[in-house]
């Protein structure tokens, strides 16, 4: 195999590896939701929300919540801006491409590098995105939480509650957008070190987002007893 084959081997097989472990959490994450971090994560914003609104007293703390939560997406929303920029640049000026791969093997063209850097382009501009979508819904969660809760309180809190979520899982997404141009980046010197990368992510991946303490049977235990919908 010729060295600028590698990328059309090496490439698609650690992007596709990523992929497939995105769409294997995706399923365990709705089918067994206690046994990853993202899935009890979410079960327990949903009991978060229907203690504040019990009490009116815990407006200030679920305030200050929110305002942590939308801090955090906005830094993250302004670095994936900022690192956007410094692509955009690094795409006009192809002599720095040329001169950080004399060491590495791989395909070197022009548009191959062009596809290399709109590839991490497209990563953080979708991290921007998510995370953007992330700080709109908190900042509705924000106004909803501290709303006095009438004779439709179950509507009312499964209303904030499901508007928590999303905007958590918006931030995750935008997350793991970050996650995928790390291999992207390692792409530019080349496809080895793109799949290398890719490999070892999915393993720490894998331990950061699955939860060994519960699932199976314990399942009802992380489940709000007065929650009708019984989802995440």
């Amino acid at each position: 195999m010729e060295k600028q084959e590698l990328d059309y081997v090496l490439v698609p097989l650690g992007i596709g590896l990523m992929v497939a472990y995105h769409f294997w959490l995706l399923f365990r994450v709705i089918s067994q939701p206690t046994k990853t971090v993202i899935g009890i994560n979410a079960i327990n914003r949903r009991l978060w929300v229907r203690t504040m609104m019990k009490d009116f007293k815990n407006a200030v703390l679920a305030v200050q919540t929110f305002r942590n939560n939308i801090m955090v997406s906005t830094l993250m929303a302004s670095t994936a801006i900022t690192l956007s920029s410094l692509i955009a640049v690094l795409m006009t000026n192809g002599s720095l491409i040329h001169d950080s791969q004399t060491l590495f093997i791989g395909n070197k063209s022009d548009l191959n590098n062009s596809i290399k850097f709109f590839s991490i382009l497209v990563c953080f501009l979708l991290a921007f995105l998510m995370n953007v979508q992330s700080i709109r819904y908190y900042s509705h969660a924000n106004i909803l939480i501290n709303v006095p809760i009438a004779k439709n309180r179950a509507v009312a809190v499964n209303y904030v509650a499901r508007a928590l979520n999303r905007g958590g899982y918006f931030w995750s997404i935008g997350l793991r957008a970050y996650y995928f141009s790390f291999p992207l980046f390692l792409w530019v010197f080349g496809p080895i070190p793109m799949f290398v990368c890719c490999v070892v992510m999915v393993f720490v991946l894998y331990f950061l987002d699955v939860n060994t303490d519960g699932g199976g049977g314990e399942d009802q235990v992380w489940m709000d007893p007065d929650d009708d919908e019984g989802e995440c």
